[in-house]
C-alpha cells in the first residue's frame, strides 16, 4: 500500500561571501598574507593602514536605511557550517582528516624531471627503433621510487592493446637491462633485493666489505631482511665483525633511488610559520596571534570621499548610477573582508585559549605525559563554537612554544583508563612505548607482548593488538626488524 507524506525541510543556502568566510578560517598564517595581498590588488577600496577613518555621514544614513533589507543575510560561521564538513579526526585516535588519510595512502606520481633524466640517458644508447619504443614505455611505468612494479608479461599485453606493438618478455628483459644500467644506480628494479644488487654491482668488488655485502643480498636476503644474523654468520663462515662491515656497506645504499629525482614541484617543502605565539613566564602565559607579516587594513578614504561626492550629485544619468553602484560594491566588499579578518582572529584566539586552558599542565614544560585526552567536542563545549568550526581552526595551524613548534592537531587524542580509574591520553602511552624501545637492548628488542606486559605493570590496561597499533602509528618496526648486532 502506497502512502504519501508531505514533509517540510528548511535549507540554508550559502552565499559566495559566506563560503569565503568559512574558508578564511582554515587558511594558515603563511597563506593568509598572500590572501590579503590578493584582496588588496583586486579591491582598490581596501588599503593598508590603521582603521582610523570614519565613514561619511551620508553613507552611514544610506546604510542604516538598507540594514533592514539585509537582516536575513547576517550570519555567523556556526550557523552555516554543516556537520558533514567535519574531518574525521575529531572522533578518532590518529586525528587525521579523510584528506590526510588519502595523502598517506596515495603516492605522489614521479616528477617529469626524473623521467626526462632517464629518457635522455636512454636516448644516448645504441638502440633499434623497436627498443626505443619499448624503453620509453618501460620508463613510463617506473614509479616515483625508481621501481618497475608492473610485471613484464603485463607490459607485453599493454603494448599490444595500447600501442599495437608486438613484443616478448625476453625482448623487454634486454631493454630493461639497459635501463637498469642508467643513473641513479638501482633504477628499474622490480624488488628491493634487485635494487640493492644493482647498486652493489657498480661498486668496487676488490673491497672485502662490498663483496660480502653483495653475497649477503644475493644469497641470504631473506635472513638479512629478518635480521637472522646468526644464521648468516654460520652459513657464510664469517665473523661478527665481517658482518658488521658488510651491513654498514648495505646501509649506504639507497632503497628508493628515484626519490632524489622526483619533480620538486610535486613536493614543495613549505616553511612552517606559526599561527600562534605562546610565551611562558612566572606570571603565566601570554598567547597572541602571529600577525607581524599581516598588514593592518582599512577602507580607502579616497573611495569614501568618492562615494560621498557621487551621492551628493546623484542626477539621473545612467553613468552616475553605475559609478555609485561600483564604488558602493567595492566599499561593501572591503568592509566585509575587514570584518571577516577580525572574526577569523577572534575565533582563532578563542579556540587556542580553550586548548591552552584544557592542556595547561602540558604547556608549562612540554611533558607529553601531562597531555590530557581531548577531542574536538571538548573544545567546542568550552568555546560555544560548533565542532566543525574548531576542526577548521585546528587544521593546518601551528603554535610556537618555548619548547618547540607544534600543529594544533598534536593536542587532540583519545583517552584510556588506568587501574586506578584515571583517564590518560593515548599520547602518554605512545611516549612510554617509544621510551621503552629507545632504551631496549638492540640485540634482544622488546616484542609487542613484552611491551604489553610492561605497560600493564605500570597500570595501563591495554591489549597487545592496541600496542601493535600504537607502535605502527609511531612508525616503529616489529621487534625482529629492530634487531642489531
Amino acid at each position: 500500500m502506497l502512502k504519501q507524506r508531505l514533509q517540510q525541510k528548511l535549507l540554508q543556502k550559502l552565499s559566495p561571501q559566506q563560503i569565503q568566510m568559512i574558508k578564511l578560517l582554515e587558511v594558515p598564517t603563511l597563506q593568509m598574507e598572500q590572501r590579503i595581498k590578493k584582496e588588496m590588488e583586486e579591491n582598490p577600496a581596501l588599503e593598508e593602514g590603521p582603521e582610523d577613518e570614519e565613514i561619511p555621514a551620508e553613507q552611514e544614513d544610506e546604510e542604516e536605511n538598507e540594514e533592514d533589507d539585509r537582516d536575513h543575510e547576517e550570519f555567523t560561521l556556526d550557523d552555516y557550517i554543516e556537520e558533514d564538513d567535519i574531518p574525521d579526526y575529531r572522533l578518532q585516535a590518529n586525528n587525521l582528516s579523510r584528506d590526510d588519510e588519502k595523502r598517506a595512502e596515495i603516492p605522489f606520481s614521479a616528477g617529469s624531471s626524473f623521467h626526462e633524466l632517464l629518457e635522455s640517458q636512454f636516448g644516448l644508447r645504441e638502440l633499434t627503433d623497436n627498443q626505443k619504443i619499448l624503453g620509453e614505455f618501460i620508463i613510463g611505468n617506473i614509479d616515483e621510487d625508481g621501481y618497475l612494479r608492473r610485471d613484464l608479461a603485463n607490459i607485453v599485453d599493454d603494448l599490444a592493446f595500447l600501442q599495437n606493438v608486438t613484443t616478448t618478455v625476453e625482448e623487454l628483459e634486454v631493454v630493461l637491462e639497459i635501463i637498469q644500467d642508467l643513473e641513479p644506480a638501482g633504477v628499474g628494479a622490480r624488488s628491493l633485493r634487485e635494487c640493492l644488487i644493482l647498486q652493489l654491482v657498480k661498486k668496487d668488488h676488490s673491497n672485502t666489505s662490498t663483496k660480502l655485502a653483495y653475497s649477503i643480498i644475493d644469497n641470504h636476503f631473506e635472513e638479512f631482511s629478518k635480521r637472522h644474523y646468526d644464521k648468516i654468520i654460520t652459513r657464510m663462515g664469517i665473523t661478527e665483525d665481517d658482518l658488521k662491515m658488510a651491513i654498514d656497506e648495505i646501509l649506504k645504499l639507497n632503497p628508493k633511488p628515484g626519490g632524489v629525482y622526483t619533480d620538486p614541484y610535486s613536493k614543495i617543502a613549505q616553511p612552517i610559520i606559526p599561527d600562534f605565539i605562546l610565551e611562558h613566564s612566572e606570571s603565566g602565559f601570554d598567547l597572541h596571534l602571529n600577525s607581524k607579516n599581516l598588514p593592518e587594513l582599512r577602507l580607502s578614504p579616497s573611495y569614501n570621499e568618492m562615494l560621498q561626492a557621487y551621492t551628493r550629485d546623484r542626477g539621473n544619468k545612467k553613468e552616475m548610477k553605475d559609478a555609485i553602484l561600483f564604488v558602493k560594491q567595492k566599499i561593501d566588499s572591503a568592509k566585509w573582508f575587514i570584518d571577516a579578518i577580525k572574526q577569523r582572529q577572534n575565533t582563532l584566539l578563542l579556540t587556542m585559549n580553550a586548548i591552552l586552558e584544557y592542556q595547561q599542565e602540558y604547556f608549562i614544560d612540554g611533558d607529553e605525559t601531562k597531555l590530557k585526552p581531548m577531542i574536538l567536542k571538548d573544545v567546542a563545549e568550552m568555546t560555544g563554537l560548533d565542532i566543525s568550526t574548531v576542526s577548521r581552526v585546528a587544521n593546518s595551524k601551528y603554535i610556537q612554544t618555548h619548547f618547540g613548534i607544534f600543529p594544533l592537531k598534536f593536542f587532540f587524542s583519545e583517552g584510556l583508563q588506568t587501574d586506578s580509574g584515571e583517564e590518560v591520553s593515548t599520547r602518554e602511552i605512545k611516549k612510554i612505548l617509544r621510551d621503552c624501545i629507545d632504551n631496549e637492548e638492540k640485540r634482544r628488542p622488546l616484542t609487542d607482548e613484552r611491551l604489553t606486559d610492561i605497560l600493564q605493570e605500570k597500570g595501563y590496561q591495554i591489549a597487545r593488538r592496541t600496542v601493535a597499533k600504537y607502535r605502527e602509528q609511531l612508525n616503529i618496526p616489529v621487534a625482529r626488524l629492530r634487531k642489531e648486532i
